[in-house]
């Protein structure tokens, strides 16, 4: 494969599926870690520089912010099916006017979360019971993220778009280029510029315009795929409709999860300063672990959609299985290192031995979940590839609502005595671990019903395989 090749858009509808899905997750899944190193370059370099105090308002704010990104997660997962679906079907009309609206609904949303966002990010974090020796730098902390927004969210969405073409190495790219800039800019923030918590997230919304802006370039210079003019900003009911039709599922399923989060956040805050900081390092480790599983879970969504597109649904099956065997044995290794090597990952956040071995212990009980979530993730994706995105999202609502939080309270419940009175802090871990267990079985069970593959052939039909 050429240079040349590898920053073009690619055609997955034909070739062994397996090596075109690798192909495909093995740059964003790199990106993936990269973008994982916004966030843990916050925390290695706030939890040196500043402590664990500050360390555990950067965590605590996590949720809170990524309720706030719910929309433009949805946009993308949107952008993404359509943009792939467009392509396979070799549709240059629909696909200019889709990539534009995707543009609008992507500026119309920054702009409503930054108004809801000045006005609500103290209200949450009070709600979450904050501890008040932390609460004022996760409100600095949030602010910044949220006045940032657009950055952020139109790098979501333009390398949605280019995913859904394909395209996973551009992304990739700009990404890394823009992972460098963020830990310069901490180091020199948080360190010689002592700018607290703030400087960490003055330096991740820096990183994230620059990555978007690198991404709309390579989106305008694709002009022998599809179209990048004005006329097709302006929105159209039926391509916004049906972007946010098939995006906000997932958008939801995401909102599910962060306010499971949140209320699973306020149970972890009632344990106190040392836990709060414990958590905020197994989701640094869990952020790299569960890498190959959204990689894969992407590529299949990319993967399926120009498939459906193309009408080879045989081929949709027989690339999900080899994509969630490759999922699998990746995440059956990784659990192997973090059981092996745990203790040396949670020294990078901290110097606190109680704190390390906490993580560790918390970190262990997690460790098989991944395997499970390989599943979970590519056939998920399989499914919002072919245009069944509402089924993902009511298995997130029964794992996240129903199974994973009456869990957590339950055995916190249970488990309090005198000298524990909010009950056992690995209630958060075993609850979460339940819940993935349980996501897996049932996500596997509504693929083999495929109800995708009937929403695919109503949409598009079907095609002798190639």
């Amino acid at each position: 494969m050429t240079i040349k090749e590898l920053f073009a858009p690619s055609d997955m509808t034909t070739g062994t599926p397996w090596k075109k899905i690798l192909l495909f997750t093995v740059p964003m899944l790199i990106g993936n870690i990269a973008q994982q190193l916004y966030s843990t370059a916050d925390s290695v370099i706030v939890g040196k520089y500043i402590g664990d105090n500050a360390l555990a308002a950067v965590g605590s704010a996590g949720p809170v912010y990524n309720l706030l990104l719910v929309l433009f997660m949805g946009i993308s997962v949107g952008a993404s099916v359509v943009v792939a679906q467009y392509f396979g079907a070799k549709k240059r009309e629909d696909l200019s006017i889709a990539i534009g609206n995707c543009l609008s609904l992507t500026f119309i949303a920054s702009a409503i979360i930054m108004i809801i966002g000045a006005f609500a990010i103290r209200p949450l974090l009070e709600l979450l019971q904050t501890p008040a020796s932390i609460i004022d730098w996760c409100e600095s902390y949030l602010m910044i993220l949220v006045m940032g927004i657009a950055g952020t969210s139109y790098y979501n969405i333009l390398t949605g778009a280019l995913r859904g073409l394909g395209d996973s190495f551009s992304a990739l790219i700009y990404l890394l280029i823009a992972t460098v800039i963020n830990v310069i800019l901490d180091i020199i923030f948080v360190g010689p510029m002592q700018m607290g918590v703030a400087g960490a997230a003055l330096a991740t919304i820096i990183a994230q315009i620059i990555s978007a802006f690198l991404a709309f370039l390579k989106l305008k210079s694709l002009s022998s795929t599809f179209d990048l003019k004005w006329k097709y900003l302006k929105p159209n009911k039926f391509h916004a409709l049906n972007v946010l039709k098939l995006g906000l599922p997932s958008g939801i399923t995401q909102a599910i999860f962060s306010m499971a989060m949140i209320l699973v956040q306020s149970l972890t805050n009632s344990f106190g300063e040392q836990v709060i900081a414990a958590n905020v390092i197994i989701m640094r480790v869990d952020g790299f672990a569960m890498m190959p599983n959204f990689s894969f879970g992407t590529a299949m969504t990319t993967y399926a959609g120009q498939n459906v597109g193309a009408g080879k649904l045989d081929r949709v099956s027989k690339g999900a299985k080899q994509g969630t065997l490759m999922a699998a044995g990746i995440s059956a290794f990784l659990t192997c290192m973090i059981l092996i090597f745990g203790r040396s990952l949670m020294g990078i956040f901290t110097e606190t031995e109680t704190l390390v071995d906490m993580s560790r212990g918390l970190m262990n009980i997690l460790a098989v979940g991944y395997i499970a979530m390989s599943v979970t993730q590519c056939f998920s994706g399989v499914m919002r590839g072919a245009g069944d995105t509402m089924t993902p999202m009511w298995i997130s609502l029964a794992t996240t609502v129903a199974i994973r939080v009456p869990v957590a309270y339950g055995i916190s419940f249970l488990t309090r005595t005198p000298e524990l009175p909010t009950g056992d802090y690995r209630c958060v871990f075993i609850s979460l671990l339940v819940s993935w267990l349980l996501g897996a079985c049932i996500t596997t069970l509504c693929y083999r019903k495929g109800k995708w593959r009937r929403l695919a052939q109503e949409r598009f039909g079907s095609a002798e395989q190639a």
